[in-house]
């Protein structure tokens, strides 16, 4: 079983900063994809950014420039940096990591952590 310990979020001025981590644990894929999903209330959960084992990143437009997302492979770690908060950025931030292995596909989420960007 693979479990996801989120931290970081929190209450924050507009242009203010936070720092999220997510450390993985139990039986990951060597090759696996790390990243944060963010969802608001009533709407959809969108990728905020990922990151691979071997360090291809993406972003959603919406935050390139402003987040940064880094990993610790050795410890299944991943930093998510985020920079000149808006109030739009507010919304619960999910932890996911997933792989495939073989003919099977393991897609696994962290409990949230609520981020509020105050204006």
């Amino acid at each position: 079983q693979v479990q996801l310990a989120e931290s970081g979020g929190g209450l924050v001025q507009a242009g203010g900063s936070l720092r999220l981590s997510c450390s993985a644990s139990g039986s990951i894929g060597s090759a696996n994809t790390m990243g944060w999903y963010r969802q608001a209330p009533g709407l959809h959960r969108d990728l905020v950014a990922d990151i691979t084992t071997g360090g291809s990143i993406n972003y959603a437009d919406s935050v390139k420039g402003r987040f940064t997302i880094s990993r610790d492979n050795a410890k299944n770690t991943v930093y998510l940096q985020m920079n000149s908060l808006k109030p739009e950025d507010t919304a619960v931030y999910f932890c996911n990591v997933h792989w495939e292995s073989g003919l099977r596909y393991y897609n696994y989420w962290g409990q949230g952590t609520q981020v509020t960007v105050s204006s």
